[in-house]
């Protein structure tokens, strides 16, 4: 039985612990006595507590909702066929997660392989299933509580392959703020580290980019932002349009057409800052001729869709996730990729698939 191996692409809530930890082979270690700012330490994944109750806001009552559930979400490094899924509680003696369903996931393809089972406290669980074409694991945790390790195991498919991130060829020109961190190192991003590493601006940005020169053209049909162990300085956004222009020399004049920010007011009114930086470190929107100029909606525009293809408009992004965009919005070729994420903060990694 071979194990597969695996990573989180996210979750609901790991408050207690690092739960990264959860996928790896390792034998969950006794912490006994070991202590952090949040408590005594565990090892996997552990959840904030009350999922299921609630205060009621319009009485002195409690609403208790016996569906609910935390969830973790994992990704096998390649897709495999999954028969038999070991789950661990050891060292959670009265704070584990009371019960479990199981879902693999294949594209747009979800299927149930363990409904929802009882987990016994500091215990090693084992469940065996009909052999299930996967390249995702969904783990709903009802209520809360924690989980030491999960391990999948399969064969892996034989054909698969690592593919090669584009990105990792490319010059990178235009980057707005290094603060902490280059474009590259969120290029080079592996998770190979159990702390932040990566791409983070300071907290001045409104708007960080970076230009990436494809080494040739390419049809893009994959990207991968990652927020991996960035917990409170994610940014909540990204942004990816494609230009097509083999001439370096004409670089910069197609830069200053690039997509660009607009605030829109409450009464309708639409400010587009020839700076948008400035504009708003410099807080000039209360210079404004409105009702409230302290509150306002921001959007990206792209006046010139004709010759910077939108790849993703606006992609949300979550903390300490592994995002995956496979819907592109371009299907033709381009030569630079420019990439956009507001307002501001740190990733992980990033990663462009495609052909050339």
């Amino acid at each position: 039985m071979e194990r597969l191996p695996a990573f989180v692409i996210a979750y609901s809530d790991s408050s207690f612990t690092n739960p990264h930890e959860v996928v790896l082979p390792d034998e969950p270690p006794d912490s006994s006595g070991e202590f952090t700012h949040m408590g005594a330490r565990y090892w996997g994944f552990e959840t904030a507590r009350h999922r299921a109750t609630s205060l009621r806001e319009d009485s002195d009552a409690f609403r208790f909702d016996d569906t609910s559930y935390h969830w973790l979400h994992l990704g096998l490094d390649a897709p495999g066929t999954v028969d038999t899924i070991t789950v661990s509680t050891r060292w959670f003696t009265g704070n584990q997660v009371p019960e479990i369903s199981i879902s693999l996931i294949e594209g747009h393809n979800t299927i149930e392989v363990l409904a929802r089972t009882p987990l016994q406290p500091d215990r090693d669980h084992q469940f065996q299933f009909e052999a299930t074409h996967a390249e995702e694991c969904l783990i709903r945790c009802f209520h809360e509580g924690g989980i030491s390790r999960i391990n999948l195991f399969g064969e892996t498919d034989p054909q698969s392959a690592a593919r090669q991130n584009l990105l990792r060829a490319a010059t990178i020109s235009h980057v707005s703020n290094e603060h902490y961190g280059t474009p590259a190192d969120a290029v080079a991003g592996e998770r190979q580290v159990d702390y932040m590493f990566g791409w983070e601006s300071a907290r001045t940005g409104f708007g960080e980019q970076a230009l990436f020169h494809l080494d040739g053209s390419a049809t893009i049909d994959e990207i991968i932002v990652d927020t991996y162990l960035h917990r409170l300085n994610a940014p909540l956004s990204c942004h990816v349009f494609g230009i097509n222009e083999p001439d370096p020399s004409l670089i910069d004049e197609k830069m200053q057409m690039k997509p660009a920010w607009i605030l829109e007011f409450d009464d309708g009114t639409q400010v587009r800052p020839e700076s948008f930086r400035a504009y708003m470190q410099e807080r000039r929107y209360l210079e404004e001729p409105v009702s409230n100029p302290a509150g306002f909606d921001i959007r990206m525009v792209n006046d010139q869709p004709e010759l910077w293809h939108p790849l993703i408009s606006f992609g949300r992004l979550r903390p300490d996730t592994w995002h995956r965009f496979r819907q592109m919005e371009f299907s033709g070729e381009v030569t630079h990729l420019l990439y956009i994420h507001y307002p501001n903060g740190g990733i992980h990694g990033l990663k462009v698939f495609g052909v050339q």
